[in-house]
């Protein structure tokens, strides 16, 4: 019989943090997550196409899927599970349905980052034979962490007396924000009275959970291509549209562009590349940008800046350009009334000596979709925090997490649960709130 989740919160989340895999790459990552929600057992089991629309993905990658493939089969992934997850269709969804009672949704977030894991002595991964067995990716956001939460809770709902019915997403390709869409979209999102999502973290300390965030960045990563015409620089300048000279206009009138009196934006062109030689009038530019808002209207507000931006550009210098929405995500707040449930239920959590009722959180997330997908239908969602020390920030090669606040996470999530099912319905009331602190950074 296989060993309690519970009891291998450890050994499990080290487990999955060797084995760390980006956006839709997440093969050996599902299938490990597979073979744990089946040990558990439940009533429906949804992976890749079956737990969502295929067409509703974002940010769906370009590069070749198969060594990611060929991996997770070399780790022992299974065959059957491997088929259905082609074209990069990962991820799960689990449910019980345990009688009549509240729809209760949680999800957690499963891929990696392109870092290199850090191989110094004092990072415990490297110190204690955990660190990433693949090259040039990393769990430095804390998703093995996330992952572990979702497999304990779930098993913890599934042997207790729940009564109603209980989803967790395994959501794929949050830090490219391209998982949360189709997740919504999916049936599973359908007619949820609440729900919950969750991060480790964000400069919280250990001991320290945020039982829901506040203001975060609706946001929109875009890929901005310019194409102009080749010419020899030194013979013939003058017959060439210099798609390099528009990508440098395009960059300085982006940061240009006028902040809104309703609230904050952000503008933010993180690579460009354009060229061959120094012989040659470039033909071709390409840069990936992001536009962000405090609200979904001033980050559309942004998005259409940046995009008149870069084709007033291009025309200015003989080029066309190409506006690409790789990604985006709404705005959604945490809704009071849950904030105030999972503060009562934190501060009776053993090891939690400090709740924080909410926090802004200054940066993005595609949890949102399912948090506005919920709230739309009438429904009530938090996103929360759990406090963990780590070494350096999110996104760093020596990120890691106290895992302590592996247990904290399992029992604060478990306990709202039960206490969402007990007071169900939860009475909409506006619920009495410290002061908001900040959340931190982190997200995407």
């Amino acid at each position: 019989m296989t060993e309690p989740i519970r009891d291998r919160l450890v050994s499990l989340r080290r487990s999955l943090h060797r084995h760390p895999e980006p956006a839709w790459r997440e093969f050996y990552t599902t299938a490990r997550l597979v073979e744990e929600i089946r040990a558990v057992g439940v009533d429906e089991l949804a992976v890749g196409p079956d737990a969502y629309d295929p067409a509703d993905r974002m940010a769906v990658t370009d590069d070749d899927l198969e060594p990611w493939v060929e991996r997770a089969r070399e780790r022992g992934a299974d065959e059957a599970l491997l088929e259905r997850m082609t074209g990069g269709n990962t991820g799960a969804v689990a449910v019980l349905e345990r009688g009549e009672g509240p729809a209760i949704g949680l999800r957690v977030d499963i891929d990696g980052l392109f870092i290199e894991e850090s191989t110094d002595a004092d990072h415990d991964p490297a110190d204690e034979g955990f660190r990433s067995e693949i090259d040039g990716t990393m769990h430095a956001c804390g998703h093995d962490a996330h992952m572990t939460w979702g497999l304990a809770v779930l098993e913890a709902i599934a042997e207790s007396d729940f009564s109603g019915r209980f989803v967790v997403f395994f959501q794929p390709a949050e830090e490219t924000g391209g998982g949360g869409c189709p997740m919504a979209k999916s049936e599973f999102a359908d007619g949820l009275d609440y729900l919950l999502a969750v991060h480790v973290g964000l400069d919280h300390p250990t001991g320290e959970v945020v039982a829901g965030i506040e203001k975060p960045l609706a946001m929109c990563h875009v890929d901005l291509t310019i194409e102009g015409t080749s010419a020899h620089a030194g013979k013939a300048p003058n017959e060439g549209d210099n798609a390099m000279h528009a990508m440098g206009t395009t960059i300085e009138n982006a940061y240009g562009i006028p902040r809104h009196s309703d609230g904050m934006t952000r503008v933010n062109i993180g690579k460009a590349e354009a060229g061959t030689a120094s012989n040659v009038i470039a033909e071709r530019a390409h840069m990936e940008a992001e536009a962000r808002g405090e609200t979904t209207e001033l980050m559309e507000y942004t998005k259409e800046r940046l995009e008149r931006t870069v084709k007033n550009a291009a025309e200015m210098h003989g080029c066309r350009a190409e506006f690409d929405v790789v990604s985006e995500s709404p705005r959604a707040d945490s809704d009071p009334e849950l904030q105030s449930l999972v503060s009562e239920v934190a501060g009776e959590v053993r090891g939690i000596d400090h709740v924080i009722p909410a926090a802004d959180f200054g940066a993005s997330e595609d949890a949102t979709f399912l948090m506005e997908q919920v709230q739309q239908q009438g429904g009530l969602a938090t996103y929360m925090i759990v406090g963990t020390d780590h070494p350096t920030s999110h996104h760093t090669p020596t990120f890691d997490v106290d895992e302590r606040s592996l247990e904290h996470g399992v029992d604060v999530l478990v306990d709202s649960i039960r206490e969402l099912e007990r007071q169900h319905p939860v009475a909409r009331t506006e619920a009495a709130t410290e002061p908001v602190a900040d959340a931190g950074e982190g997200g995407e």
